[in-house]
């Protein structure tokens, strides 16, 4: 693959805003989840200092739950991260750091799912997620 759109706009096809998901490379010694973690880009852009430009994500954090993947799935759950006073973690991260756009799933767990539930706000409706690493082929391959 050589390039993926990664959305971060506050409408979307004359819709709600879309911020998609992101596998930062954390920490490139370790294999697969292990290294990465799972952001939700919410702004891009991009500054200048000493003439060169620094292209960069404002991102929202999510941590794995567990050192393991999930025994029934196979998927990694990751939960967002809020810092003491209740905000949600952020970051400004390069683009160089953000490895490929990432898909997560709700966990249901045994309730239903509202029938008003959009796509749109999916990701603000559960307290943790699947990495989807069905997503693709390429998802599979970095999120085991």
């Amino acid at each position: 693959m050589r390039r993926e759109r990664i959305r971060a706009v506050p409408t979307w096809r004359k819709g709600p805003g879309r911020y998609d998901c992101v596998f930062t490379e954390t920490d490139p010694s370790l294999k697969g989840m292990r290294g990465l973690d799972i952001a939700r880009v919410h702004l891009l852009f991009s500054f200048k200092y000493d003439d060169k430009t620094y292209p960069c994500a404002l991102v929202r954090w999510y941590s794995r739950v567990g050192d393991e993947p999930d025994e029934d799935t196979g998927m990694w759950i990751v939960e967002p991260d809020f810092n003491d006073d209740g905000s949600p973690s952020e970051a400004v991260i390069h683009l160089d750091c953000i490895l490929r756009a990432a898909l997560l799933i709700g966990v249901y767990g045994d309730r239903f799912v509202v029938r008003t539930l959009t796509l749109h706000d999916s990701l603000d409706s559960f307290d943790s997620f699947y990495v989807n690493k069905f997503a693709d082929h390429h998802a599979f391959e970095i999120a085991f």
